[in-house]
């Protein structure tokens, strides 16, 4: 469970985050969304522990004044690199200098290093984790090539089985559907459902949300519009003022689907109505 208490952040004098308070519950899977410059992001790295919250203020103009992340019930801030390592993966967006000279399988192998001691070598046990979870998101025939020759999509699914083979109980992730097409929009977000751990996703399409996601967190203006199920927080009186556009929600054979339309033109029709 992660469990964030009054988190904020803020550059300069503008909070991206103000007092946001979100919880994340055992094997379900939250997903963070809104509209871009809502601070899915920021509320994502605060999660994970890139930007502390609750440290005072940061030099150059930025930091986080308030608030506490709890993993598991242990104080996210106080727990030394190597366990935070054990308990949370993280996939996100940018790309490390260091990783681009790697070989995909160097690169998922990467993820076994917080289960090593600092001089230890990777075992063939490693070695084998590493290739069950790029076969797991279809890039096991990637394996030999550099990260550097990869497309935007492969180096996502690539990233993503770096993560599964750190095999920590919560998995954080950025937009994980950025760059992949139709199919691995689905085979990807269905992984995360499957693992059972607890997830966070920052997720822009609202219909991926809606199918894969437990729980919702919906941001606006640095703060939490609304917060609860899938079913709760789509409702487009709540996501209407938000997004400021016109949402249409079809609740068929036991799923959620969403058709938006300029919001003038679901005025007119209701008022014709």
């Amino acid at each position: 469970m992660i469990t964030a208490t009054g988190v904020s952040w803020r550059y300069g004098a503008h909070p991206v985050i103000d007092g946001v308070s979100v919880t994340a519950g055992p094997g379900r899977v939250l997903g963070l969304i809104g509209p871009n410059g809502s601070g899915k992001t920021t509320l994502l790295r605060l999660l994970y522990g890139a930007l502390r919250s609750g440290g005072g203020r940061g030099g150059g103009g930025r930091g986080g004044d308030a608030g506490q992340v709890m993993v598991d019930g242990d104080d996210l801030s106080v727990l030394p690199a190597r366990e935070v390592a054990r308990r949370l993966a993280v996939v996100v967006q940018e790309a490390g200098a260091n990783e681009i000279a790697l070989t995909v399988a160097e690169l998922v192998l990467l993820g076994r290093g917080p289960h090593l001691s600092t001089f230890q070598r990777t075992s063939a046990a490693d070695h084998e984790i590493a290739s069950r979870c790029l076969a797991r998101v279809g890039a096991a025939h990637l394996a030999a090539r550099p990260v550097a020759g990869l497309s935007g999509g492969e180096r996502q699914r690539v990233l993503i089985a770096r993560a599964l083979a750190q095999q920590a109980t919560h998995l954080l992730l950025d937009e994980p559907t950025n760059h992949l097409d139709i199919r691995y929009q689905h085979e990807i977000l269905q992984l995360v459902r499957d693992l059972g751990t607890c997830s966070i996703v920052v997720l822009h399409d609202l219909n991926l949300a809606a199918r894969y996601c437990d729980d919702l967190v919906l941001l606006g203006r640095g703060g939490v519009v609304a917060a609860g199920t899938t079913g709760e927080v789509l409702d487009p009186a709540v996501l209407e003022p938000v997004y400021g556009i016109g949402i249409r929600r079809l609740d068929l054979d036991g799923a959620i689907h969403l058709l938006f339309h300029p919001l003038h033109q679901i005025i007119e029709e209701r008022i014709a109505a």
